[in-house]
Formats: C-alpha cells, structure tokens, sequence
C-alpha cells in the first residue's frame, strides 16, 4: 500500500507537472491514453459498436466500455457499464440484439460467460454458466443458438482422494499447477436455455495464450449445417502448432477434417455461400514461413494457396459480401496495409493515406454485408480512433475524437529509414525530438522490437514519443526476422536468432551515424521479450552503447525450450537440444552465453509470473552482470503474464526506462 501511495503522488505531481508544460509528451499522459478495439458493424452497416477501454488508476485497472457508433452522424451511445471482463461484441444476424463476454459478476473469481442486449433497450441476459468461462463464440446465422468454447471441467474426485493435488505434467509450461484440460465446442439457445456439449476428446480447440491473437474463431455455415474450427492435437501449450481446420455437424457432431493433415491452419472463414473456407497457413506450407491465405472446398477436397502478389505476413481474412475477394491485410514496409484480394487475380492495396490499421496479432477491422468497411487505427500523431470506409475506393472517415489530446502536443516526427545488409534490403523507423535541428548532435536510444514476427512502424507508440520528449532521437530497425518486408527476409532468422539481427542493426545504426546528428559517446539500447533478447545480444557483442533496459528477455534458449510455454516447439526448427549436436545451437544463439563480454550497465525487468518468457533468464543475467561487477538493477513485477497490462506498472515501466537511460545519457 505504501509503494502505491508512494506512485500515486508521484503521478499527481507529474499530473501537474504535465499541465505545465504541455507542449511534450509526460509520464502521466499514459493515464490518457483511451484503448480502443474489436470494431463490430451491424449486419446493415449503419452502426459499429467498439471495445472503448480506459486506466483506472485508483483501482489500478484498465475499465472498458461497449459504445455504439452511428456512422451517418457519430453520435455515440454506452451500451454497457461498470462490467468487468468485457470482450468480443457480436451481433446477431438481424441485428436485433448483441451478443458480448463479460464477467458473471463483480466477485473476483468470477468467470467469462455469454450475455445478450436487446438494442431496444433492457438490461443484458446471460445465457451460459461455465464452470471455466466461455473463451470465443459464434451466432448461429439464424440467430437461434450460439456456439461456444470452454474448457472442460476437472474429473470429480473421491472423498478419499480429495486432498490430492498431484498431477502429470505434459508439454506444459514450468508455471503450470493443476492437469491441463481440452476446451471443447458446446451449443446455447439463444434466449437461454439447457447447453448441450457438441465435441470431447483428448484433443483441443485451441487457447488464446497473451500475448498473441484471439483463439482461432469458430465460424457458421451459411444454412446454420456447419461449423468451422480449428483443431489441435492436445491442450498442451508447447503443441500449438499442431492446428488442422475442421468442420463439424452442428446437429450430429459429426467431424470432417477440410484439407490436407498439414499443421498451422488456423483462422477459418467460410463464404458467404458456404462452398468455400478460406485459412491461414504458411507461405507453400513450409514452416517459418510467413502465412498465407489459403482455400479449400467446404465438401472436401485439396486446399490450395490463393494466388497473390502480396509477398507480406498476412493476417485473417474477411470475406467481401459478393464472396468473390477477401480483404486481408498485415505489417507492410513501416506501416500495415489493407488489400482487396480476389479470388481470381492480382490483389489492390487500399489507400488509407497515414491511417496504419491497428495490427497486433490480427488486424482491427470488420465488414458489414453493404460493403463497409469500419478499422482501428493510429497515425504518427494519434493513437488508436474508430475509422470507416464506406466502400473499397472511399477515404477512411474518423468517427472518434478519444484521443484528440495527442495531437496538441509536440510530437516527435516519424519517418522511414532504409538500409541493406548481407544482401537484405531492410528499413526502421526514425523518431527525431520535437524541435529537431540535423547540425546538433543528439542522444539516440535505439528501441528493437519483439517478436521477432512483428516489426516497428510510424503509427503511434507511448514509450518511443516518451523517448523522443526527452530530447533523445529514437531509432526502431526491422531487423531480419520481421514480418514487413517478404518472406525471404522473415525466413532469414532461421537457425540465425541473434548474430544476423544483430549485424542488421548495426547496419541500420551506420546509416542514421552518416547523417551526422548521432552523438555516438551517448546511444542506448533497449527493448522487450525479443527486443530484450536482441539487447542481451547486442551489448554482449558491441562495445558502443552507453546503457541498456533488458525488459523479460529471451537470454537462455534452453531454459525457453524447457520451461516457456511454447516449449517443444521450437523443436519443429532446432530440433531439440537433447539430441545430437543440437545443444551448441541452442548455447550459441543464447545472449548469456556471452555475458561476460558485457561492460554496459543494464536494467533488467521481468514479471515473476511470465510462462511466455520465463524470468529464470533474466536472473540468469543479473547474476552474470553482477558477478562481473558490471552496474546492474533488476526489477521484477509480482504479475502473470508477459507484460504488465495494468495502468500503474505499466506506468512504472515508462519511469524506469527513462530515468536509467537519463542517468547515462546526460
């Protein structure tokens, strides 16, 4: 409590602080930032409704809201309030009523189920009680039942055998501490009613893991006959990639497989007249590839990739009302792209001018059976708004003013960098301080990004602006590994995890050092889970850098191997270290193995509860560097996950990373 009251007055004084010195970003514009997501356009396409999600600071919590937006006048509408968990807006098929997750009741422990609205008023109806929660749902497209996914519940135990916890570990990661359990298809009336199970087995649908996409949705067939989902061989989360598109008979439960037994399919959609059901797969089916969009007869038959000449990772795809293209998107150069896909011939980027559509793990949009198009989006000047298109050819129309704050302020500029390196044509993103002059020389903190599938674009972000508002210009390479520049260049980190991103970076560095405003005495590194192993490796193997945040950083790929929760399959690439001679691969690419090369003073963060990155690693490098006598801080967050999501920790991070840069970088 003291630590809090302790932050609390901190943020108030920079709270004032802020007021007074408008101009440039603060610590405390965080707090202001409004999260907005999962747009869902009404079945007419006159109305969106939009995830709205703001910091709660007195509670430490991010609050969330759904509003409706008219998209003839902009006029919004909350349709919920004060309810915790809430995810996933859906409406029915006649647009009559909303479907949406939210927590059962305000008691902690309390579980995800499906509520609906009435958009005529009323107070919302919860319709399932699972024992685990609902993890995804789907209408059934006559709005008579909905579909859901839960896990299964634990076998009841004997008087006798109650007080036994013991349980077998399978690919399961090192914070695990009860038996994993499938998560299965289950049918609800619509108006409530008795659930009837659809599906069981050892097998699984497979579960959203953060940080990562939503579970692989589960879709109708156009005659309410079918349902498409997407189907893993265990619950175990180190198997994964062991995903196959399926349809099932939503009155027998009857299961076919749809394509071939190749895994990573994921993402089914089926057409708008049931015959065809488009997927994502890797690029030829070669593992490490960038995903594709493939197709395959809803009857049966061979799945065939759609011919394309977007060479990029994309995400889901949506199909258009006519059935005859997809709209698909993903990271392109230093921003994300939507295009018009075909089915028949080359795709058509849309023009979104410096609208980049919100893309973390899958692309913010959805369409309307009209053709319209609404998107969550930034631009270099403004987080994330409520967008809408309302055909292929028209600009987006901003609907949301959430963030309007943003653009009074003095924002550091955004631009593309391109640089080449062992033959890979490559780019970053540049962000010069407010008032930037190229004759001074300026501090350069250069911010890698995780992944290593992502990449850095100039659509807004806190911590980098954050940066720049110090007076330090802010360099975000897309190193070899990223998803924004062709498959060959994704592929490339392959066996490669470290030395080739690292030269790449460098390469990056050279370019921005030869327009002379680099103060080379006074550059910083720093970045999160890759971006946090790509640190490690940097200062391990290039003596230039005059500091470094290491935040949950890949350090040591055997402890990645055997305690995160992806585990074993990284066995699908390296196979695994316990055979052959696999383990030099698995040592050489790890950054602790040349700690004590390291003279940079370095600020190591980490949450105790990480399965994704587990912090093993990072005490694996604070003990190197202090052993070394090399100045070092580790700061540990007592949360699960792979990053703290609540405003005040997050908050924290901010802090802590501009202050151990500062101290270095005077």
């Amino acid at each position: 409590m003291k630590s809090f009251a302790r932050f609390a007055v901190v943020a108030a004084v920079i709270c004032v602080s802020s007021v007074a010195s408008a101009e440039r970003l603060q610590y405390a514009d965080r707090t202001r930032l409004v999260n907005l997501s999962d747009p869902q356009l009404s079945p007419d396409g006159r109305s969106v409704v939009v995830l709205v999600s703001r910091a709660n600071l007195k509670d430490n919590r991010n609050d969330s809201e759904l509003v409706l937006v008219d998209i003839g006048t902009a006029a919004q509408r909350p349709l919920t309030s004060e309810r915790r968990g809430l995810a996933q807006p859906r409406w029915s098929p006649d647009g009559e009523r909303l479907a949406f997750l939210a927590n059962a009741s305000s008691d902690a422990t309390a579980k995800r189920q499906i509520w609906i609205q009435s958009m005529h008023g009323g107070d919302a109806r919860k319709i399932t009680d699972a024992a685990n929660g609902v993890q995804q749902f789907a209408w059934s497209p006559d709005g008579a039942r909905v579909a859901y996914v839960t896990a299964d519940e634990a076998p009841k135990k004997s008087d006798a055998d109650k007080h036994n916890r013991s349980f077998e570990i399978h690919d399961d990661d090192f914070l695990i501490n009860t038996t994993t359990l499938s998560s299965h298809l289950w049918l609800v009336p619509s108006n409530g009613g008795e659930a009837k199970r659809l599906t069981s087995g050892e097998w699984s649908l497979p579960v959203s893991r953060p940080p990562g996409p939503l579970p692989s949705p589960i879709n109708w067939s156009p005659d309410g006959k079918w349902i498409a989902f997407s189907k893993s061989d265990t619950p175990y989360s180190g198997n994964g990639d062991t995903t196959r598109i399926a349809l099932i008979d939503a009155a027998s439960g009857e299961i076919k497989p749809l394509a071939s037994a190749q895994l990573q399919q994921t993402q089914p959609m089926l057409s708008p007249d049931g015959k065809q059901v488009a997927f994502t797969h890797a690029h030829e089916g070669e593992r490490g590839s960038e995903n594709r969009i493939w197709l395959a007869p809803s009857s049966g038959g061979a799945a065939t990739q759609l011919a394309s000449n977007i060479d990029r990772n994309l995400y889901r795809a949506f199909w258009m009302p006519d059935g005859k293209s997809l709209l698909v998107g993903a990271h392109d150069d230093t921003s994300t792209s939507l295009w018009l896909q075909p089915l028949d011939g080359p795709s058509r980027r849309l023009d979104l001018g410096d609208l980049e559509p919100a893309a973390p793990f899958s692309i913010e949009a959805s369409v309307a059976r009209n053709g319209t198009i609404a998107i969550v989006g930034s631009t270099p000047k403004r987080p994330r708004e409520l967008y809408v298109l309302s055909s292929l050819t028209a600009k987006p129309r901003r609907l949301t003013d959430f963030n309007a704050h943003f653009e009074t302020l003095d924002l550091g500029r955004a631009e593309r960098i391109t640089f080449s390196n062992d033959g890979y044509d490559l780019d970053g993103v540049l962000i010069t301080p407010p008032g930037f002059d190229s004759s001074r020389k300026y501090p350069l903190v250069l911010y890698i990004h995780g992944g290593p599938r992502s990449s850095s674009t100039t659509g807004f972000s806190f911590l980098p602006q954050l940066f720049a508002a110090q007076g330090w210009a802010v360099f975000m390479p897309n190193y070899r590994g990223s998803d924004n520049l062709g498959n060959r260049i994704t592929r490339a980190i392959i066996m490669d995890a470290g030395a080739g991103p690292g030269r790449d970076v460098m390469a990056g560095l050279e370019v921005l050092k030869k327009r002379g405003f680099v103060d080379e005495s006074r550059i910083a590194v720093g970045g999160w889970s890759y971006g946090g192993m790509m640190t490690s490796w940097m200062v391990g193997h290039y003596p230039i850098f005059k500091t470094a945040v290491s935040g949950a950083a890949v350090n040591n790929f055997l402890d990645q191997y055997v305690l995160g929760d992806y585990n074993v399959g990284r066995k699908s690439s390296w196979g695994s270290p316990y055979a052959a001679e696999n383990m030099k691969l698995y040592m050489e690419q790890s950054p602790i193995t040349y700690a004590a090369n390291i003279r940079t003073p370095m600020l190591i963060l980490s949450n105790t509860g990480d399965a994704r990155v587990p912090i093993t690693q990072s005490f694996q490098m604070y003990r190197a560097l202090r052993d070394n006598n090399v100045p070092t801080k580790f700061i540990a967050y007592p949360l699960s996950g792979h990053f703290p999501e609540d405003p005040v920790h997050t908050m924290d991070i901010d802090r802590r990373y501009v202050e151990w840069f500062a101290e270095y970088l005077k």
